[in-house]
């Protein structure tokens, strides 16, 4: 099982000292990906009837001007999106970001993928909230296509391109694609067409009959579950390490291919704090 660590976006600060001086040291102790999570913009949660946790005052990297940065200050470490919010932004545009930060990282980004809840932002971008959904389905097929062949001719629903393609194209052809999300429509779209999954739930009754329930979805779509990766994440805040490893091993028991520690939330006043949980969460998983 591969192990990560939550970026923690809303803790970490504005200083590009410190971005680079965390992904360094999460690199150094031998984590195997960085997971970053997406918000282009926060409602006033005083003017509008927010449904998720963040609001304007949560800060957000913008990731992948954020990746481009990490791509740059470290060697190995996978860049991973945990998820980005895909069809609040034009799709073209987001094959061809993404395409960059897999050649400036030498194919290290995992891409993540989901349809969000906050509608605030998609009205700033002039997107529909209503058909998002659906429409992230059409975005990836473009996406795929763009990666992995120099001109494209596409119309679908939402989406013309008339023989045209990036350049330069992505070492990984097709980028992998992840979702985020627990609605059946999600999962079937991980069973049909996801490389890997990211639940956020506990390991417990209720979380193995939801794997379950994805791998009857896999094997109906023709596919092994086998061939699926899934990551989720273990909090920091309030767990004590013989909590860590009891969730871990959970995690792992049931298949898990990926698992990261979120330090958010967790009452770290400091960055070497946030540094110094990443590396007890990687000796604690080892020892899994």
């Amino acid at each position: 099982m591969r192990v990560g660590a939550v970026f923690p976006q809303t803790e970490i600060g504005a200083d590009p000292a410190a971005v680079k001086d965390y992904a360094q040291a999460v690199e150094g102790l031998g984590l195997d990906h960085i997971l970053t999570f997406d918000h282009v913009l926060g409602g006033n949660a005083a003017t509008h009837d927010l449904k998720g946790p963040y609001k304007h005052t949560d800060m957000f990297h913008e990731l992948f001007v954020l990746y481009g940065f990490l791509a740059a200050v470290t060697e190995k470490i996978e860049l991973t999106s945990g998820i980005i919010i895909l069809p609040q932004r034009q799709t073209a545009l987001v094959a061809k970001q993404a395409a960059a930060i897999d050649i400036l990282s030498r194919g290290r980004l995992r891409l993540g993928i989901g349809i969000g809840w906050n509608d605030v932002e998609y009205e700033a971008l002039g997107m529909n909230f209503a058909d998002r959904g659906k429409r992230s389905e059409e975005q990836v097929e473009v996406m795929r296509a763009l990666w992995c062949n120099e001109l494209i001719t596409y119309e679908g629903e939402w989406h013309k391109i008339t023989d045209a393609g990036l350049n330069p194209l992505p070492p990984q052809r097709p980028i992998p694609i992840w979702f985020g999300g627990h609605a059946d429509a999600v999962m079937r779209r991980v069973a049909r067409i996801g490389d890997g999954w990211f639940p956020i739930f506990a390991m417990d009754d209720k979380g193995k009959a939801e794997l379950d329930k994805l791998h009857r979805y896999i094997e109906e779509a023709g596919r092994n579950p086998a061939d699926i990766g899934i990551e989720s994440f273990v909090n920091a805040a309030d767990k004590s390490e013989d909590q860590l490893a009891r969730e871990i091993a959970a995690w792992k028991q049931n298949g898990a291919s990926h698992i990261s520690l979120n330090t958010m939330g967790a009452g770290f006043t400091s960055l070497q704090e946030h540094i110094d949980a990443v590396g007890r969460f990687r000796g604690i998983a080892s020892d899994v």
